[in-house]
């Protein structure tokens, strides 16, 4: 098979929302909104969350290190995506997509990790309250915390280096918005589908497993907070709950479609809305859920404002 076209200097381009470009200043207004409002509620919340010392609770924490990676996660795709919007050319250089592939599948697997930690918090809170202590310390919050930015970084750069060594031949157009995986795999010029195995398993480990511990916590926690009787209790448990999950199942359920189907199940289209979701939606809503329904949240920003 040819391979000659392959080249480390070779730029690509991205295609971006739309093919045809139509709507793109309308998507440029709408994204950049977005974008603003995500680094806005995630950055309060990191300042709230370090100068109030009521929130210096493991589960604000952990929290907080969310946010922070919410606003590495969407920085990662949406300056160049809007750059784009404005642009005739959409290039991105082979150096640049190396990296923002990295850098993308290294916090999305950090976010997916994290979540699962931050329900075991909450089971252990409310299930195991007299161990909590003992059970999230500073120094395992800071485990927690660590081991997943480690075991994502790795299995980050697994991937990119694997598929950044394979020969890229004809077009360099990547029908995405960004350089993801999934989308860069149609370029490559030999059979992936035992590479695309690899991919289905670090889906399930990283995506899957922490996905089924957050319903199996939440689970749990609900079946303890109904056994309490208090209807007002419960009613806002459930409530929470329930956010929470909605939130946690639109990252983990659009995750797992992109990253579990075989390229030949691929639809580029579908991709990209799914991709908008994960990527862009999930950061944006992810301050809100957690900080807007939670009274310390909020009684910490008032005593902030005065």
């Amino acid at each position: 098979m040819e391979t000659g076209n392959h080249s480390c200097g070779t730029d690509f381009s991205l295609v971006g929302l739309f093919q045809y470009g139509h709507m793109d200043t309308f998507l440029f207004i709408l994204i950049a909104i977005l974008f603003a409002v995500a680094l806005i509620g995630n950055i309060t919340l990191v300042l709230l969350i370090r100068l109030d010392r009521r929130l210096h609770t493991p589960m604000y924490f952990l929290l907080s290190q969310l946010s922070i990676i919410d606003m590495m996660y969407i920085s990662t795709t949406v300056p160049k995506m809007t750059a784009n919007f404005l642009s005739d050319t959409k290039a991105i250089s082979f150096l640049g997509c190396v990296i923002q592939a990295f850098v993308f599948l290294t916090l999305g697997g950090s976010e997916a990790l994290l979540l699962g930690f931050m329900s075991y918090d909450r089971y252990i809170a409310i299930c195991r309250p007299l161990h909590y202590p003992v059970l999230m310390s500073r120094k395992i919050c800071c485990s927690m915390v660590a081991s997943a930015w480690s075991s994502s970084s790795i299995n980050a750069f697994m991937h990119t280096v694997y598929v950044f060594q394979l020969p890229f031949c004809g077009s360099r157009m990547v029908n995405h918005f960004f350089c993801e995986v999934p989308s860069l795999l149609p370029l490559v010029c030999e059979d992936t589908s035992q590479y695309e195995h690899t991919v289905l398993v670090s889906g399930l480990v990283i995506l899957l497993l922490p996905f089924l511990a957050i319903l199996a916590s939440y689970a749990r926690v609900l079946v303890v907070v109904l056994q309490m009787g208090s209807g007002k209790g419960q009613s806002r448990a459930v409530s929470t709950c329930s956010s929470h999950l909605t939130v946690a199942s639109l990252f983990y359920v659009t995750g797992l479609s992109t990253y579990t189907q075989p390229h030949s199940l691929h639809s580029p289209g579908r991709d990209k809305v799914v991709a908008v979701l994960y990527s862009i939606v999930t950061p944006v809503l992810n301050p809100f859920i957690y900080s807007l329904r939670n009274k310390e949240v909020m009684g910490a920003l008032r005593r902030q404002m005065g």
